[in-house]
């Protein structure tokens, strides 16, 4: 029998021995954990577990909603500057030397899994067979011979996507880009009800394949550190990392923008700098900026009270929201790391794994932390800098005529008359890459489409044209395809179309 406390004060106590008893049965099951480690991997668990130590410490600490809503304000007017009107500045003549401050770091630790792809997803092919890596790729190359700059690569992987990489880098050896790479952190899956370790020892294979993940893209900072690469970047004279998502095709490097950030004077030294875009109905998840305690803060959904989610997800009172497009200090990033003063709200993300074991991985978001560094900034950009390929869908838009690439960079077709992306839906028929690319015979004509929603056994022949509104649906057991050379405009197609050859 327990006895429970009877106020306030016993209860405190009791919370807190509980927790105490909590994380001495956790620091106990990370030592026999790292006990099965073996030799440099041993060092590497090491600090991978200190990390999740210090998280799991402050998961403990946490009661309730991270923000209170009655303390939320709108940034104040100067904390968020529109792109035009730091163009308006224009460029000095040695961008040169801000280049050569400059890393360039892409978040490449997703795997291509809900795109029905195998390995790393920045190996799947978005245009002209190059895939996402090729043209990060490119468009550094195209930066660093344009302005005989020496503007490296970064490549942030996790154990998930970090051998397949290495493979591939070995193809861009003689190009004009220094590549790098570190890991991020491996951190162990933790059991709901016990809140222990899910993983019986550190393999990676057979019964421990699930047991581990990669803990957000927060880990940046941590895991940039601890790499010591950090350190080598500061050493030759980098003083700043512009980090985005690698699926983000709008995520290039501005040069408008980095001459903002160096040409700070030093006491206003901006150290974080958040790419912000105009909201519209499909962004209403996407993390914003609000005024919080006196500092600028990133507010993510996962953070706002229930009763506080459709004014969050309201396009006229947050108008804003994060790209992910994020340029940062270097000097700040180890200085923060140094005193332990890097705070980012903690991600509770739970998963159900195979015999319907419920787990929960502790996980932290990179532009959560905006709050630690001084004097930093929001910067509205086009909605062009911001073009991520989560879906097929997305795929089918950088694929097609709407964009037209050039030195690894997909810009909007000139010929496009309204400078807005069609709404495209495609149904489960195209989830997958490969079933996606047996249904287009070629991609289709889409410079006058608004919107396209494909659902069902849908086909699509040569030099399709569409425009307007098209709504394309087979039911279950029809099959439309759309013959060569069609046009459709403002259509709606259903029921059953095939045209077979005499």
């Amino acid at each position: 029998k327990v006895n429970l406390p009877s106020n306030s004060n016993e209860m405190a106590q009791f919370q807190e021995v509980m927790r105490q008893q909590l994380e001495s049965s956790m620091h106990a099951e990370l030592e026999k954990l790292l006990g099965t480690a073996k030799g440099a991997k041993a060092e590497v668990s090491k600090k991978d577990f200190e990390g999740f130590r210090k998280l799991f410490h402050r998961f403990l600490q946490v009661k309730g909603p991270s923000v209170e809503w009655s303390k939320i304000n709108r940034p104040p007017e100067d904390s968020i500057q529109p792109y035009d009107k730091i163009k308006a500045k224009g460029l000095p003549d040695n961008i040169a030397d801000s280049l050569n401050k400059l890393v360039v770091v892409k978040l490449n630790g997703g795997l291509g899994t809900s795109m029905g792809c195998k390995g790393p997803k920045s190996l799947i092919s978005v245009r002209n067979e190059n895939t996402f890596l090729d043209l990060t790729v490119k468009q550094i190359e195209h930066l660093n011979k344009t302005y005989n700059a020496d503007v490296p690569l970064v490549l942030m992987n996790s154990f998930n996507t970090d051998e397949d990489t290495k493979k591939i880098l070995q193809k861009y050896t003689h190009h004009r880009v220094k590549i790098h790479t570190f890991n991020q952190s491996r951190y162990p899956r933790i059991n709901k009800e016990s809140l222990l370790p899910v993983a019986k020892d550190m393999a990676m294979t057979g019964e421990n394949a699930d047991v581990w993940y990669p803990p957000g893209h927060g880990d940046i900072y941590a895991s940039f550190f601890n790499s010591g690469l950090l350190e080598q970047l500061i050493a030759e004279g980098k003083e700043y990392i512009f980090v985005s998502n690698i699926d983000n095709l709008g995520a290039t490097v501005d040069l408008y923008i980095l001459n903002h950030l160096v040409s700070q004077p030093n006491g206003k030294r901006c150290e974080f700098i958040m790419e912000v875009t105009d909201k519209t109905r499909a962004d209403v998840k996407g993390g914003t900026l609000i005024q919080y305690d006196g500092k600028l803060r990133l507010l993510e959904i996962a953070q706002v009270p229930k009763a506080h989610v459709d004014e969050f997800k309201s396009v006229s009172k947050f108008k804003i929201f994060n790209t992910n497009n994020l340029w940062i200090s270097l000097s700040a990033i180890k200085r923060l790391q140094e005193q332990n003063a890097m705070d980012m709200e903690i991600i509770v993300n739970p998963k159900t794994l195979d015999g319907d074991l419920n787990v929960i991985q502790l996980e932290t978001a990179v532009g959560a932390a905006i709050k630690c560094f001084d004097n930093a900034l929001g910067i509205n950009v086009p909605r062009s800098r911001f073009l991520p390929v989560k879906t097929t869908s997305d795929l089918l838009l950088v694929m097609s005529n709407l964009y037209s690439l050039e030195a690894g960079s997909l810009t909007m077709s000139e010929r496009r008359e309204f400078p807005t992306t069609p709404h495209v839906k495609l149904g489960s028929s195209f989830t997958k890459v490969q079933e996606y690319l047996t249904r287009f015979e070629s991609i289709p004509d889409m410079l006058e489409l608004d919107h396209l929603t494909v659902s069902g056994d849908v086909t699509f022949g040569k030099h399709v044209s569409l425009k307007g509104t098209v709504i394309i649906i087979a039911n279950h057991g029809d099959r439309i395809d759309i013959p060569a050379g069609s046009m459709l405009e403002n259509k709606i197609v259903s029921g059953n179309l095939r045209i077979l050859d005499h």
